[in-house]
């Protein structure tokens, strides 16, 4: 198989998430992907920048030491792609005249050539790293700046909707804990003055907004309360 069908195929299968997929997990995945298919490449990093957060992988920690050492001095190819937007490529670090510093600590940690490619999602930059121990071993532009930029997108992409489902799939099961909780506090209030469902709810609306809290924070002190008087009974 081709390198660029097997990381191809790595990179799509990052895309397929499941419950214990991760932002995090996902960029681990790049960086794996970049330094087993790309040619030429020893190791990757990816940093997801999201507003004031930002999140970082690499493939060694020899790079995580880099990009820390690249965010200190405020420069290098990493900063460039993004502030400009556009790919970044030191062909030989040891010939590099525009970031002296940061080649001074590409050069200790083996690093010889870098290939920064940024990445748009909705909401973030992606700014993926990729490392060689030899001068001149990547070639921006072509077919795989394409795929990295297709693949990458696609499986933040899937991230982001997954991340919305299991938002939604919680506030849904806080809804409903916090409906259970008001019936049970409705049933309480009935039980006590003989009145009707529709009246219960009411008298605890009034009670909610007379001290300035939430109908289902009331409820879930009151059926408490009933609770422990009664020896953990549910109300009648």
């Amino acid at each position: 198989m081709e390198t660029t069908s097997i990381l191809a195929r790595d990179l799509a299968a990052l895309g397929r998430v499941t419950e214990g997929t991760s932002a995090e997990s996902v960029l681990r995945g790049i960086t794996e992907a970049v330094a087993r298919g790309v040619p030429g490449c020893a190791g990757g990093t990816a940093e997801l920048w999201m507003e004031e957060r930002v999140l970082l992988a690499a493939s060694h920690s020899e790079l995580t030491a880099l990009i820390d050492r690249e965010r200190d001095l405020r420069e290098g190819p990493s900063r460039e792609a993004l502030a400009t937007g556009r790919p970044v490529a030191i062909p030989d670090v040891m010939r590099e005249s525009r970031w002296s510093r940061y080649a001074a600590t590409a050069v200790r940690q083996g690093v010889r050539s870098v290939l920064v490619v940024p990445v748009a999602v909705e909401g973030a930059v992606m700014i993926l790293g990729l490392y060689g121990v030899r001068p001149g071993v990547f070639a921006p532009g072509g077919s795989l700046m394409a795929l990295l930029r297709e693949q990458v997108t696609v499986a933040l992409a899937n991230i982001w909707e997954f991340d919305d489902v299991l938002t939604g799939a919680a506030q849904m099961q806080e809804a409903l804990a916090g409906r259970s909780v008001i019936d049970q506090a409705k049933g309480i209030i009935m039980s006590k003055s003989g009145c009707s469902a529709e009246e219960a709810f009411e008298e605890l609306r009034r009670v909610s907004q007379h001290h300035q809290v939430k109908v289902a924070d009331l409820a879930k002190l009151l059926v408490t309360e009933h609770q422990q008087k009664h020896g953990g009974a549910a109300p009648a």
